[in-house]
């Protein structure tokens, strides 16, 4: 039986990936430290490392215990890990919310034109007139140096500890579907009530994310940990599948983000 049938085949590379970290760890004793991982890629994780495994462990750490985006560390089972293992840096910067306004979508843009992979830089958080930006300790000097304009405002990122983390005024609700199957089309039907004609249409129309890559196949399976995204509808987590009722249908656990 192939590991790859339990994952899609986007995914095959980076199983193989996990599975290269696996065995270095094994063999040579010496922790591995990622880059930020989305919740499907920690799941993947999981699976492959095993929660039983007596060898070798994983850790995860995003910068703070509300974090969407975080590090792994894989490690031989004895080592103990704390927090400045995941070599995480956290920057502030202020802006006059009265004349300029900026979402995350601004900041990630920015970051992004700088050249720079999305999996260098943790979470996003916005709070009145204050940015917060997680990143990669190997590239924070230049990220420090070099994003000092969002959304036409100028910024200047300062580092700050990671225990003044701003507070997140992000609120998900939570709401139980029964479906008939876990295609993308029927899960964008049923977490955001509308017609499956539409969920397929916003779909070929490459306005759906999954795991923050533009899907346009509406026969895609969807899994547990994944991360939906439907533009002008917000974001969706898949945080459980469950059984199957008397009819065959799937029960599944998702969480909204309220607007």
């Amino acid at each position: 039986m192939s590991i790859y049938q339990h994952y899609r085949e986007e995914e095959h590379s980076f199983v193989d990936q996990v599975l290269t970290w696996k065995e270095q760890v094994e063999r040579f004793y010496t922790a591995h430290l990622t880059d930020f991982l989305d919740p499907r890629e920690r799941q993947i994780i999981k699976y492959i490392i095993g929660e039983t495994n007596e060898e070798i462990k994983v850790s995860f750490f995003g910068g703070d215990k509300e974090a969407e985006r975080k590090r792994a560390v894989i490690a031989p089972y004895y080592e103990e890990q704390i927090d400045s293992d995941f070599k995480i840096v956290l920057y502030q910067a202020d802006f006059a919310k009265k004349f300029i306004n900026i979402q995350h979508g601004d900041v990630m843009g920015s970051f992004l034109g700088l050249g720079l992979d999305r999996k260098k830089m943790g979470d996003i958080i916005v709070n009145d007139d204050q940015i917060q930006i997680y990143t990669t300790s190997d590239i924070a000097t230049y990220v420090q140096t070099n994003l000092t304009t969002v959304n036409r405002a100028t910024i200047s990122l300062k580092e700050v500890p990671l225990e003044q983390a701003l507070d997140r005024k992000d609120a998900w609700k939570e709401q139980t579907h029964s479906v008939t199957s876990m295609r993308l089309d029927i899960l964008v039907k049923e977490i955001y009530r509308m017609s499956r004609s539409k969920s397929a249409q916003l779909i070929n129309r490459k306005q759906v994310k999954v795991n923050f890559k533009t899907m346009d196949n509406p026969a895609m399976l969807i899994y547990e940990a994944d991360l939906i995204s439907v533009r002008g509808f917000g974001r969706s987590r898949i945080l459980e599948i469950g059984g199957k009722s008397r009819k065959e249908r799937t029960f599944v656990t998702t969480a909204v983000l309220k607007t």
